[in-house]
């Protein structure tokens, strides 16, 4: 599946540059037309701060290479291999894709999301685009191709939110049943969890559906912020650690590549995030403030932080500082040489 959309998206990069430069069956040349009329950044500041939320969690799903690590036999080639690509994949599979997207389709198309419907089938950008250059029977296949990215992502959801809770329950942070791990080193009692609250997309189906959305979005869609925030500052946390400690970098299966300075940026930039999001809460886009539009856009932040504060006074656990993080246990031992030779040595034929 995951085959299937790389092709599709290189397949509609390659077709929205001909587009773009009147190569389709109407030929006309569309250039940077939508850019400038109806133009980009609509609604101005607040118009670009009400997608970070959006825009976030189309990007989230990278951090599940850490948690891939974990049942990776030989983690020391494989997540540095992984971690690189990540960098010309976003670049490639979003920003280029999402460039040509805006030179195809105006945001004020009246077919898109916010148009006709909340759950209409055929308000992908990318069909859209492929409708509107005249071209047949192609949107009906990149809407079967948007199916299968759909099952594709709710595979990784469920591997990532099983792993999560067995992590959980082995750490005391959530029932025991779901540490449960199967002689094939599956955690089932988690998995079978979460693919038993994949049934509530059901409820889209009544009338209800679009307000409930809303406020399951309003639970997620600031969690990638804390997510990544989290990375960062353990991130950060654990450099300072390994160096007061009297650890070396060279002790280090895989080096961030900008250091603990990359995630000083990436925290910074979280927390400006988080800070747009609250303003945006308090002073809504095209709409008045209320109780409702605030917590409809900032719910996630006060239960989490609701949840933090009851465990660290419920549980009594202390703040760590760089001297007495504990850097052994759960380590895996790591023999840089053996490594090196593995990836110097070829196999003979």
């Amino acid at each position: 599946m995951s085959l299937i959309k790389v092709i599709a998206i290189i397949g509609f990069i390659i077709l929205g540059i001909v587009l773009i430069f009147g190569g389709g069956p109407h030929h006309e040349y569309l250039g940077g037309r939508y850019w400038r009329s109806p133009g980009a950044f609509a609604n101005g500041f607040k118009g670009v701060c009400s997608v970070f939320v959006i825009a976030a969690f189309s990007f989230s799903g990278t951090e599940l290479v850490g948690l891939a690590a974990a049942e990776t036999d030989n983690p020391g080639k494989t997540i540095p291999a992984a971690t690189k690509q990540v960098f010309w994949r976003i670049s490639l599979f979003y920003v280029v894709s999402l460039t040509i997207i805006g030179c195809l389709v105006p945001y004020t198309s009246k077919r898109l999301l916010s148009g006709s419907s909340s759950f209409d089938a055929t308000a992908s950008p990318f069909v859209i685009a492929i409708e509107d250059a005249g071209i047949k029977i192609l949107p009906s296949i990149f809407n079967a191709v948007i199916l299968c990215a759909v099952l594709s992502v709710g595979n990784a959801s469920i591997y990532g939110t099983s792993r999560t809770l067995c992590a959980l329950a082995e750490n005391g942070q959530a029932p025991k049943i779901f540490s449960y791990i199967d002689r094939k080193g599956r955690p089932i009692s988690a998995v079978i969890l979460s693919m038993l609250f994949g049934l509530i997309a059901y409820i889209n189906c009544t009338k209800a559906g679009s307000v409930v959305f809303k406020w399951l979005l309003a639970l997620g869609g600031l969690s990638t912020f804390f997510t990544w925030s989290s990375i960062c500052a353990c991130h950060i946390m654990f450099r300072l650690a390994w160096k007061v400690q009297g650890h070396t970098l060279d002790e280090l299966a895989f080096k961030a590549p900008f250091g603990i300075w990359g995630s000083c940026f990436g925290l910074l930039l979280n927390i400006l995030c988080l800070i747009t999001e609250f303003y945006l809460a308090v002073c809504p886009l095209n709409s008045s403030s209320s109780a409702e539009a605030f917590f409809q856009a900032y719910l996630a932040a006060p239960i989490i932080l609701t949840f933090y504060i009851v465990w660290k006074i419920w549980k009594r656990t202390p703040f760590m500082r760089p001297s007495t993080i504990d850097l052994d246990t759960g380590r895996r031992l790591f023999d840089k040489q053996k490594m090196i030779n593995e990836q110097t040595t070829k196999p003979r034929y």
